[in-house]
């Protein structure tokens, strides 16, 4: 009797997906066509193994939350999420005479999956939360270096006052930033039940698309916080990645647990270059 290898192949998978009581990961495999005169050649790209991709150097990823004033006398919280606009300013010029080039989530995507090489200095900037002096400051500041970064929406917040509009979402995605999800209303993930999948993962990510008219793909954690049921949900869903804070990364599904440093309004501008290079 014949086989021939897909129905070998198929098989294999079927052995994989078929083991009691373990939490695998299926290795994806990339088809890419190449037309050339008269035939195609067909190139498969094996996806790397868990272990394979923490094994690789880390990109340096910072959060920004607001980018606005405080005092001596805010709160320890307000210190640590707001960043000053002359200090993130010198941040994003730092950065540029440092060299760092901005990358997005689909270069960290190849990098990690599949070996894609990256700038030499590669660095992602990310903004939580859809405040929109991370619009009217934080894009105009990284417009100056030819810098794009990643912004995290919480759904329930647009259009509200002091958050994004739908035209601002829309036109951050049309000027090459990346629109991403950070739930409906940012209750933490380990929560869930039910239908609170279907309010925080599902339906935001549909309205999401429907604003840039672009697929969406990548989600970060309320909090940073995550456990392997959001991990399953999030595949379910259509997320390829996910995003937390500086806290240990899950060895089955790494490519749901992204690293990223919250950037302290308490910090310089030295402490927080200095920061990238220790903690990645």
């Amino acid at each position: 009797m014949k086989y021939n290898l897909f129905s070998m192949y198929v098989g294999f998978l079927c052995l994989v997906s078929c083991q009691p009581e373990t939490r695998k990961t299926v290795p994806e495999v990339a088809v890419e066509t190449i037309a050339v005169p008269k035939k195609q050649i067909i190139v498969k790209k094996v996806m790397a193994d868990a272990a394979t991709i923490l094994a690789k150097k880390e990109v340096p990823i910072l959060c920004y939350h607001n980018i606005k004033d405080f005092n001596a006398e805010s709160g320890e919280m307000t210190k640590v999420y707001s960043v000053k606009p002359p200090e993130f300013a010198a941040q994003m010029k730092a950065l540029a005479q440092a060299g760092y080039q901005t990358i997005l989530p689909e270069q960290l995507y190849d990098y990690l999956a599949y070996d894609i090489a990256l700038p030499e200095k590669p660095i992602m900037i990310t903004f939580d939360d859809t405040r929109d002096e991370q619009y009217d400051i934080g894009a105009a500041e990284m417009k100056k270096y030819g810098f794009k970064g990643v912004f995290f929406i919480m759904t329930v917040s647009i259009n509200r006052p002091g958050y994004m509009s739908l035209e601002q979402i829309k036109n951050l995605s049309d000027q090459g930033h990346v629109v991403a999800a950070h739930t409906w209303d940012h209750h933490r993930v380990t929560k869930y039940t039910g239908q609170d999948w279907n309010v925080q993962l599902v339906k935001p990510k549909a309205k999401l698309e429907d604003i840039i008219e672009k697929p969406l793909t990548d989600f970060a954690y309320p909090f940073g916080l995550w456990n392997t049921e959001a991990i399953a949900e999030l595949k379910k869903s259509g997320h390829k990645m996910a995003f937390i804070l500086s806290t240990k990364r899950d060895s089955v599904d790494p490519l749901y647990t992204i690293r990223r440093i919250i950037v302290s309004g308490t910090w310089s501008t030295e402490r927080m270059m200095n920061s990238i290079e220790t903690s990645f």
